[in-house]
């Protein structure tokens, strides 16, 4: 195997190698460049042979190839035989520049990175003189801007034991870089003879992604030589990785402006079955060792290793949470109580609104009773036998007049409907006829519907409630005002107007008949009674 030469400063690192070592041919490495030929060059090379070159140039720059003009390899149809397939990158998979063969040699080419993959391929049949290559380090065109790239720190880590976690903030704790340094650092993992590793990724991201060239973390098998590379991530993505050697290495590339990339890889170190006794059968043609059972740590490819292990405590919350959970979390209740206080202070502040319960159970007689207004029972004063017993009921009206100025409408002496629709006219000139023919006699009225005799009495001695529950007869309303005159004149110069008139028929109907016999002459005594009648029947009609 080439040896890999590291050099400091103004020098560049050439990681260059071959793969099978020793049976390629020779190989020239030099601070710029270097040489590199086929098996036994410029003898014919031998058949079944398959070599592999890869060059690797320091950061920021690239690879120019050249081939020598001795140079023959078996032509044939697309080169499918004896050829040189060159690519642009590390891997077998990497974007083809292109495949030659014959006895013309290969143009000049150039790698786009830091990397060059060359293949070469002999049959078992017709052999020839092979080829003779050289190659030298030019700058990167993207980088041109940035200047030399200055000499990088040494960053190399040793890990081993049954198993381990390598994380790129090793490189802060263990101050083996500044955080304003590019970092090209190397971790060792190196297992027991006969052991190989499992790698697996429990956190990847590459500040750059999809920028190889800034930042990138390799993995390589058996040793950190390029041509030892297993593979490389700088994408958003990185997969698990079992290793078939003993030694493992994880290289980790990061720019001046790519140091927040970081990872953390958990590696296992195990053996094929058979399993001994103090090792643990993972069904995936793991042996582990049997402390990495139910710790916790998946250490198998599946969880084989963890399962069946209830009995075991597992990690809480609280003991998962950091400085800055714990803040989120008091400051997230504190904003809780805050709104809780608020509410409660705004729910007290703002009125009360008030409802109304309706009850189904509503009872009635816890309401006050209600009053009617009082009803009167203005009754007109008939014929009476005696002049006493009117002069009584006239008092008796008179306290009942001033009590009430008028007549409620409808509410009078309990009187049924058709008492109060008869004829107001006929009764009103009934009246005044009789109070003109008094001194000759006046039929009298037929004889009203009343109760029992001892409910026979006037309005001032009734309750309206009994006179609206019995069935009274018909009455009829005569009111009058009278008024007497002052100075007490004979009946010459005595004439009455309309309202002395209406004051003295309020009197008595015997008083008020003598007094109109002996205030007024016959004459004026017809006229005054006309005008009266219409007066009655004008009020009665408004009353009613």
């Amino acid at each position: 195997m080439a040896a890999s030469l590291i050099l400091f400063g103004s020098s560049v690192k050439n990681n260059s190698g071959v793969t099978p070592a020793g049976q390629c041919g020779t190989w020239v490495k030099e601070p710029d460049g270097g040489q590199f030929t086929s098996p036994n060059y410029p003898e014919k090379y031998p058949p079944e042979r398959e070599c592999t070159y890869i060059i690797e140039a320091a950061p920021r720059q690239c690879i120019d190839l050249f081939f020598d003009n001795k140079y023959s390899i078996e032509p044939s149809w697309e080169c499918k035989f004896d050829h040189i397939e060159v690519r642009d990158g590390p891997f077998s998979f990497s974007p083809i520049i292109g495949r030659y063969c014959g006895q013309d040699s290969p143009a000049y080419m150039s790698s786009s990175g830091r990397y060059l993959y060359i293949k070469f391929v002999a049959d078992g049949e017709l052999e020839a003189m092979g080829f003779s290559a050289r190659y030298n380090f030019t700058k990167d065109p993207e980088f041109v801007d940035k200047g030399e790239l200055p000499p990088l720190p040494f960053c190399d880590f040793e890990m081993g034991g049954p198993e381990g976690i390598a994380e790129s903030i090793q490189v802060t704790l263990q101050n083996r870089a500044l955080p304003t340094e590019a970092v090209d650092c190397r971790w060792y993992i190196r297992a027991p003879p006969g052991h190989k590793i499992n790698m697996r990724f429990l956190e990847y991201e590459m500040h750059n992604s999809n920028e190889c060239k800034r930042n990138f973390v390799a993995i390589y098998d058996g040793s950190s030589s390029v041509e030892h590379l297993k593979n490389k991530y700088c994408s958003t993505v990185a997969n698990d990785i079992m290793l078939t050697s003993s030694v493992g290495v994880i290289r980790m590339w990061a720019d001046e402006g790519s140091r927040k990339s970081r990872f953390r890889i958990l590696y296992t170190t195990f053996h094929e079955p058979p399993c001994e006794r103090d090792t643990f059968f993972c069904h995936s043609n793991m042996c582990i060792n049997t402390t990495l059972v139910c710790n916790g740590i998946q250490n198998c490819v599946y969880p084989w290793d963890e399962n069946h292990c209830k009995e075991k405590r597992k990690a809480s919350i609280l003991d998962n949470l950091d400085q800055t959970n714990v803040a989120i979390i008091a400051v997230t209740c504190g904003l809780v109580v805050i709104l809780l206080i608020i509410s409660v202070i705004i729910q007290i502040k703002q009125p009360r609104k008030k409802y109304i319960i309706r009850r189904d159970d509503f009872d009635p007689t816890l309401l006050h009773p209600a009053f009617d207004p009082p009803h009167y029972e203005l009754c007109t004063l008939r014929h009476s036998t005696s002049a006493d017993d009117m002069a009584d009921d006239f008092d008796k009206f008179q306290k009942l007049r001033r009590s009430s100025s008028r007549c409620i409408r409808d509410h009078h002496c309990g009187s049924q409907q058709g008492s109060v629709h008869g004829s107001r006219s006929n009764l009103s000139m009934r009246d005044a006829t009789c109070l003109a023919d008094s001194v000759t006699g006046c039929p009298p009225p037929p004889p009203p519907l009343l109760p029992p005799p001892q409910q026979q009495s006037f309005l001032p001695q009734q309750s309206p409630r009994v006179q609206r529950g019995g069935q009274p007869g018909r009455r009829s309303i005569l009111v009058m005002k009278h008024s007497y005159s002052q100075d007490g004149g004979g009946a010459e110069g005595a004439f009455y107007d309309q309202d002395e008139m209406e004051d003295m028929m309020m009197e008595d109907g015997a008083t008020a008949v003598h007094h109109l016999h002996h205030h007024l002459h016959p004459h004026q005594l017809h006229q005054s009674l006309l005008g009266l009648d219409q007066n009655v029947h004008h009020s009665m009609s408004n009353d009613f």
